[in-house]
């Protein structure tokens, strides 16, 4: 038998937050946050709830370990005690270990408490378990059991491995459609993890991000989320979805976060989507998204306040996970010549020295980098009007005219060209990122000159997956899905010899597979974020060969 280990809440102190440009915003008091949620979640309360305590928001587990895994709950332990609500009394919660389903097996057991203090979420960190194996998870509070979640441990470090599968996700805006993606990796049952990889909330609030002018189903609570009970409300509703609880109860979740679990376009001083003074301060409202993030989020910590950490699967894969928003400089203005301030950083020191330690001392096969945001370059090349106003949009910058994108790695050249350099210098290969953010699919090579590729080397590879439902290209400017990329794909590529594909129409998700001889992405479309059973189709496949730091295509899935 085990015994738990709560994992810290909090976050790091943020730096002093710059006064923004004044934007047009409702403000709505933090009490009305928890209001907003309590109806709804009383409804859907059995009627003991009053009684006894409550599963309402499923189960998870989270970052495994050769030894040991992170398991996740939140119990309502009263009808009233609402997520941020402040609500409901201190509650004994018993969790369960088992290797077989029917938990006639049991490993492990131990209890924690859920208090009001951490939004009644708790976390257990269980240790003493057996390498590359399946478990079986439950929690209980006063006679109810949760829903079961299975689990598996990463393989022993030293370990070969033969093959490894993670499903790949990021940008659920739940507003704009349903997270049909979550439901078809849950049911595929072959997962070793999942990959989140950024924005798995979003900010704002009812009706101010994009939807094609249709919201499918509102935000609690409805106004933008600012305090630690906004953001504690918001994380509660994305955790009532049947599909987002199906796959956290079907294999362990590996997230990072983006800016919106924070605020749209966040840096270490602010964001875009910050009015300093009419929105408080950006440090407090930084601290309070961070710590509703730890509290809902199957997530353990190496550095309080970031998610930057790494995780190994045997000698086949190192993971590092990186943070690209705690600690980096304002994104440059477009065409002021920032962008190569070898003053700016997107990593911040230690973490870009962390990455690049880590990379050269991985014995592994495959070393797989977390990214939130593209690495490769993009230079948006001779698009039409039509084309280039809402890909601005979509990039959050100036509808004027743009030649990158300064919230991408482009924004900050000095430290790619460093971490190239490193790879380049020190002859690491099968370096991987795997991105979100753009709402695009990507299959890129990285080079370290993009201006003479691809006479010039590929220092890596990198697989960008699309949004789960936040606003494609197609959905901007309102016209069927494939007609935008049909016209700006080829564009793109013809300015960025290194990009072999790119769609900028569709949703979906990836699947990442993985063998000595090469690391394959399978990019999946779903036919209608809008409807909550649409259908999910194979699009391509794209895999780079162990040794080649290249791309290239695939015609059949895993």
């Amino acid at each position: 038998m085990t015994s738990p280990q709560r994992s810290a809440q909090g976050s790091a102190a943020a730096p002093d937050a710059n006064s923004l440009a004044p934007r047009r915003r409702t403000v709505v008091r933090a009490a009305a946050a928890g209001a907003a949620l309590a109806a709804p979640l009383a409804a859907a309360l059995p009627a003991r709830a009053a009684a006894a305590p409550v599963f309402v928001h499923g189960v998870a587990s989270g970052d495994p370990l050769p030894d040991g895994v992170l398991l996740w709950t939140r119990v309502t332990p009263t009808a009233d005690a609402a997520p941020g609500s402040g609500l409901g009394p201190d509650t004994e919660v018993a969790w369960t270990v088992a290797r077989d389903r029917a938990f006639t097996e049991v490993v492990a057991r131990g209890s924690l408490t859920a208090r009001a203090a951490t939004d009644h979420t708790v976390k257990a960190d269980i240790r003493g378990l057996a390498p590359a194996t399946t478990y079986w998870y439950r929690f209980s509070a006063g006679g109810t059991d949760s829903p079961a979640g299975r689990t598996r441990t990463a393989p022993a470090a030293d370990a070969a491995v033969p093959g490894l599968r993670f499903g790949v996700v990021s940008c659920a805006n739940w507003e704009a459609g349903h997270f049909s993606a979550y439901r078809h990796l849950a049911a595929r049952g072959d997962l070793d993890a999942w990959l989140h990889l950024g924005d798995y909330i979003y900010e704002y609030g009812a009706g101010q991000y994009g939807t094609r002018g249709t919201s499918v189903r509102p935000h609690a609570p409805a106004h933008e989320i600012l305090s630690l009970a906004d953001y504690r409300t918001r994380h509660g509703r994305y955790k009532t979805d049947p599909d987002l609880q199906a796959l956290h109860a079907a294999a362990a979740c590996v997230a990072i976060w983006d800016d919106h679990e924070i605020a749209n376009d966040a840096w270490s001083g602010g964001a875009e989507n910050h009015t300093e003074g009419t929105e408080g301060a950006w440090a407090d409202r930084q601290a309070a998204a961070k710590q509703a993030y730890f509290e809902w989020m199957p997530v353990r910590p190496a550095v309080a306040g970031t998610t930057y950490r790494a995780l190994r699967f045997g000698r086949l894969a190192d993971l590092a996970l990186l943070d690209l928003r705690s600690f980096r400089s304002q994104q440059a203005a477009v065409g002021n010549g920032q962008v190569d301030d070898p003053d700016r950083t997107l990593t911040g020191r230690a973490q870009l020295d962390w990455l690049k330690g880590r990379l050269a001392s991985a014995d592994t096969t495959w070393r797989l980098v977390g990214n939130s945001v593209m690495i490769a370059p993009f230079a948006i090349g001779s698009l039409a009007a039509e084309l280039l106003k809402p890909l601005a949009e979509l990039l959050g910058l100036p509808r004027e005219g743009l030649a990158i994108n300064t919230d991408q790695w482009d924004g900050y050249t000095d430290d790619r060209r460093e971490l190239l350099a490193h790879l380049r210098g020190n002859a690491i290969r099968n370096t991987v990122f795997l991105t979100g953010d753009i709402h695009m699919a990507w299959a890129n090579d990285v080079p370290v000159n993009a201006g003479t590729y691809p006479l010039s080397a590929s220092a890596a590879t990198e697989f960008v997956v699309t949004s789960v439902t936040s606003d494609n290209l197609d959905d901007l400017v309102n016209v069927a899905e494939g007609t935008v990329s049909a016209l700006a794909a080829p564009v793109i590529r013809a300015a960025n010899r290194h990009v072999h594909w790119v769609d900028t129409d569709r949703h979906g998700f990836g699947v990442l597979d993985l063998t000595a001889e090469r690391a394959q992405m399978d990019f999946y479309t779903l036919s209608d974020r809008t409807r909550p059973d649409a259908t999910a189709t194979w699009q391509r496949s794209y895999r780079t060969r162990s040794g080649t730091q290249r791309v290239e295509r695939t015609y059949d899935p895993v």
